[in-house]
Order: structure tokens, then C-alpha cells, then sequence
């Protein structure tokens, strides 16, 4: 196991460069890891989605029920959430360019084992590949959010990581183009479902060990709180830059923030409305709005697009009232709550309005998700981004995506869609709730109790793995 780690040890800090040279090369190597964590970010999410494309062929083709799908397809964020939180402790100690390309290899090997016919013929074999793809898909979010906590000051994440969010849509709405090419190339739905994905994920990998770089100082460059005079204090920043051991990542500056805990009940929710509206709509608009498959895999994609804007737009007010991501998370989730109504009062056959209610759900329930990771990020020492993150991320892929899957497809098969929407809009107003106690979480007045408090608890110690410099 230690050898494994060792591989994917931080970068060792070089000399500094010459001040000539900083401004040039920090801007240039700022949006050349943004690029790397934006393409393999997208690799990612074309595994992420493309189980619900199949899920309408695979109730028509082999007979499996709504229950029995729901089950084994909540294998994947049961998988990845479990990675997100675990995987990123080791990501908050890892160089995130080694660290994310070999989860995205790993997850488009597993996902390609997925498309193998002997895969629908065993649940326990399905639920596994299935679970394994998600683990390893889980390495790459943490560990993104520890790259973007080092290049980007709080003030700028979320403009920044809102555009780099639209990476999950391109992933999740580009599968359905992929989709309907398999099947033109191929005649076989399960190669543009799982095998064709694949392919571009292990591209995705490639770009990021030639894109991504670790910190700053491993490139020459100072501090991105130093460059941006975030921080001026040397003893501040020594102690923003010191490597973190486990203990002290989670008993000192995660397991202990009230904030997160908020965050992490509030993602099931938001998580459990995103993907119980996503994952269902191909069969719900094919068994009850009369759309064809085509039309589902469009709709599928026009509720991708519609969170670009809604993100970007999100992310970017967000910062214009100081980083403040409680309120305009809120905002979003009421008018989610209403979006969804509509989508379940919009008549059968009336493709147009079905499409426009879909899209509302998507262009205001993204940001959230977003932004909740966000408000992680900003709630945490830099050292343990990827830990805050990945704790709302535990909660919101195993608690509200799989019920999302497995919950929702058990209400919906006993209980008829109508349950499963009272089940979206109940999860709305549970969302609303809880991130309202994050209401004032980062705002001057509690950032400065919170680091008195961190500054008492704090004793730095080395990280094993690193060289010492």
C-alpha cells in the first residue's frame, strides 16, 4: 500500500522562478491545469450517465423491472460516493495529475466490462463491475478540488469552478450524441452505452498527465494566496502551506465543522431531486409522455445544456456578493420545487412543454450541486479541500442518488410516478431547510471565529510522504 501512495506522493517544490517570469507563467499554467481538470472532469461523466440510456432497452430487452434496475444501478454512486470521501483523504496527500488519470483509466476499464453480455446475466457480477467503475470514478472529483484550491483564491472559485462544472454537463449530455452513434455505427445500443465512453475517458486520462500539474511551488511559482495578496502574513501562509497527516485533515478541520455536516444532509437532497429527475426521465417520458426513444435521449441532453447557463450564472453571483453560496442555493431549490410541479402537471404528448419544464430542473437544480462543493471548499483548509468535498459528496451520491436509483425506482414501481415526484418535491423542501443553517457559514464574522478556533486546535506536523525540502 505504501508503495502505491508513493507514486502518487505531492510534487516536490522547485526553485523559485524569476519575478520576470511569475505573472506570465502562473496565468499560463493557471488555465492549462484548468483545462486538464476540465477534460478529464468531462471524461469522467461520460461514465457517470450512461446507465440511464440503458435502462429503457434493458426493461424492453431482458424484462428487468423498475425495482430490480434501480437496485443494481445504485452500485455506481454507492461506489463513487464511498470514493469520494475515502479516495479523497488520499488525494488531499496525492498529486492530483497522477491521481485522476489513473481513476479515469481504471473507471473506463470497469465500464467497459459493463457492456459484456454475461454482465446482465448475474446481478451480484453487474452490481460489482458496476461499484468499481463508480470507486474509481470517485478519485477524480477530491482531487480536482484540491488542484482548484491551490490555483484559484475563494474569491474567484466560484466563477471559476461553475465553468468548470459544465464539464459534468458536456460529459452527461454528450453521452446521448455517443448513444445514437453506437447504435448508427455498431447496431447495438450497448456499444455506444458503454464501450464508446470508454474509449474517450482513457483520452480524457492522456490529456491530464500532460495537462494538470500539482501546486504552484511545483512549477517555481508562489502561493496562489501569496500572487493574489490574499494572504501577506509569512506565518499565515507557512501554516496554509503545511501538508496536513489524516488525524489532523479529519478530527481538526473536517469531522469538526458543524458547516459541512449542514452541507452533507443537504446534498442527499438536492442530489436525490438532480438525479431522480435525470435518471428516470428516458423511461418516464417514454412510458407516460409519449416520447420515443430519440426523444428521449434529446430531452436527456437539452436538460444538460439548460445547466450551463443556470450554473454559470449561479456561480458567478455568488462571488459578486462575497463568496456567499447558502443564499443563492436556496434561491435555486425553490425554484427547482416549481419546475418540478410543472414537469408533473405538463399533459402527455405536448413534447415542447415536457422539454421546457425538464430543462427548468436542470438550468437551477445544478447549481447546488455545484455550489455546495464549492462552499466546502471555501469552509476548508487548503490541505483538506479534497476531504470537505468529499464528505458532501458521500452524502449526496450514497444517500440521494441511491435513492434516487434504488429508492425512487422501488416508490415508482409500488407507487405509481406520482409518488416518485412527491418524493422530488418533499426532498426540495429538505434541502431548503438544511442549507439555510449554512445561511451565514464563511461570512467575515464567523470565518474569523472559525480560525481562532482552528488556529488553537492547530500543531503542524509533517506529512510522511513528502520529501522534506
Amino acid at each position: 500500500m505504501l508503495n502505491v501512495l508513493q507514486y502518487f506522493r505531492p510534487a516536490p517544490h522547485i526553485a523559485p522562478l524569476s519575478q520576470e517570469k511569475i505573472q506570465t507563467n502562473y496565468k499560463k499554467f493557471r488555465w492549462q491545469v484548468f483545462a486538464g481538470l476540465f477534460i478529464g472532469y468531462a471524461g469522467c461523466c461520460l461514465l457517470r450517465n450512461n446507465f440511464s440510456l440503458a435502462i429503457p432497452y434493458l426493461v424492453e430487452q431482458h424484462g428487468f423491472s423498475k425495482a430490480y434496475l434501480g437496485s443494481v444501478f445504485a452500485a455506481l454512486p454507492l461506489g463513487y460516493g464511498l470514493s469520494k470521501f475515502f479516495m479523497a483523504m488520499i488525494s488531499d496527500r496525492s498529486n492530483p495529475r497522477y491521481f485522476i488519470a489513473t481513476g479515469l483509466v481504471l473507471a473506463a476499464i470497469f465500464n467497459a466490462l459493463c457492456g459484456v453480455k454475461l454482465a446482465f446475466d448475474s446481478f451480484l457480477l453487474m452490481f460489482t463491475l458496476i461499484f468499481l467503475d463508480g470507486w474509481f470514478q470517485g478519485m477524480v472529483w477530491p482531487a480536482s478540488g484540491r488542484a482548484m484550491a491551490h490555483w484559484f483564491v475563494k474569491r474567484e472559485r466560484g466563477t471559476v469552478m461553475s465553468v468548470w462544472n459544465i464539464a459534468h454537463n458536456i460529459g452527461s449530455g454528450g453521452v446521448a450524441l455517443l448513444v445514437t452513434l453506437g447504435i448508427a455505427m455498431f447496431s447495438a445500443w450497448h456499444y455506444g452505452v458503454f464501450y464508446m465512453p470508454s474509449v474517450l475517458c482513457l483520452l480524457a486520462a492522456v490529456v491530464v498527465l500532460f495537462t494538470v500539474r500539482d501546486t504552484p511551488q511545483s512549477v517555481g511559482l508562489p502561493p496562489i494566496e501569496e500572487h493574489k495578496g490574499e494572504i501577506t502574513s509569512k506565518s499565515k501562509l507557512h501554516k496554509a502551506e503545511k501538508e496536513l497527516t489524516t488525524k489532523e485533515i479529519l478530527f481538526k478541520y473536517v469531522l469538526v465543522n458543524k458547516y459541512l455536516w449542514f452541507l452533507a444532509l443537504a446534498n442527499i437532497f438536492v442530489y436525490l431531486v438532480r438525479f431522480g429527475a435525470h435518471n428516470w426521465a428516458p423511461l418516464y417520458l417514454t412510458q407516460v409522455k409519449g416520447f420515443t426513444h430519440e426523444d428521449s435521449r434529446l430531452a436527456f441532453m437539452l436538460y444538460e445544456c439548460a445547466a450551463v447557463p443556470g450554473t454559470l450564472l449561479c456561480g458567478w453571483f455568488s462571488d459578486k456578493i462575497g463568496s456567499r453560496r447558502a443564499p443563492v442555493c436556496i434561491a435555486c431549490m425553490i425554484a427547482t420545487a416549481i419546475a418540478v410541479i410543472f414537469y408533473w402537471a405538463t399533459p402527455v404528448g405536448a413534447k415542447m412543454h415536457n422539454n421546457i419544464t425538464l430543462m427548468a430542473i436542470g438550468f437551477f437544480i445544478h447549481a447546488p450541486m455545484m455550489l455546495i462543493g464549492v462552499h466546502a471548499l471555501d469552509l476548508a483548509h487548503k490541505k483538506a479541500a479534497g476531504t470537505s468535498a468529499g464528505l458532501t459528496g458521500l452524502f449526496g451520491y450514497v444517500g440521494g442518488t441511491t435513492l434516487a436509483d434504488a429508492g425512487f425506482g422501488y416508490v415508482a414501481n409500488y407507487y405509481g410516478w406520482n409518488g416518485g415526484f412527491v418524493m422530488l418535491l418533499v426532498s426540495c423542501l429538505l434541502a431548503i431547510f438544511f442549507l439555510a443553517l449554512t445561511w451565514n457559514a464563511g461570512t467575515a464574522k464567523v470565518s474569523a471565529k472559525e480560525e481562532q478556533s482552528v488556529e488553537d486546535l492547530y500543531q503542524p506536523q509533517p506529512l510522511p510522504l513528502v520529501e522534506p525540502e
